[in-house]
């Protein structure tokens, strides 16, 4: 289940960023979270699968786009579809919103056939 991010949270989500080449080095992963925390147009997302959170989805908003820019699942979770749940789940939220990739999440959105979520 796709959830919105609560500070509750921050562990959790840092060490599902911190997964993301980009996201290794600790002062990076700070200011990431603290954009996510502080700037309305961009939104972290994680995936619930029961009382676990095993992965993470990061947005930015713009007109009629969402831009993934963060997805990351468990190392012990991951081959399972998770990612591709995360995408659907998403575009469920917000049918309206046109998907679309940076360049570090581009690959993956690529694998994942949008066409397959109407």
């Amino acid at each position: 289940m796709l959830i919105r991010y609560k500070k509750a949270f921050e562990k959790i989500a840092m060490g599902l960023l911190s997964f993301m080449p980009n996201e290794k080095d600790l002062k990076i992963l700070q200011q990431t979270m603290k954009q996510y925390e502080n700037d309305d147009t961009k939104q972290l997302f994680l995936w619930k699968d029961g009382d676990d959170i095993i992965g993470l989805m990061g947005v930015s908003f713009q007109d009629n786009t969402a831009k993934i820019e963060h997805i990351s699942v468990n190392p012990s979770h991951r081959h399972q579809g998770i990612g591709k749940s995360m995408v659907k789940a998403f575009k469920e939220m917000y049918p309206a919103k046109e998907l679309i990739a940076n360049e570090n999440t581009n690959s993956f959105l690529q694998k994942c056939d949008l066409e397959d979520f109407g």
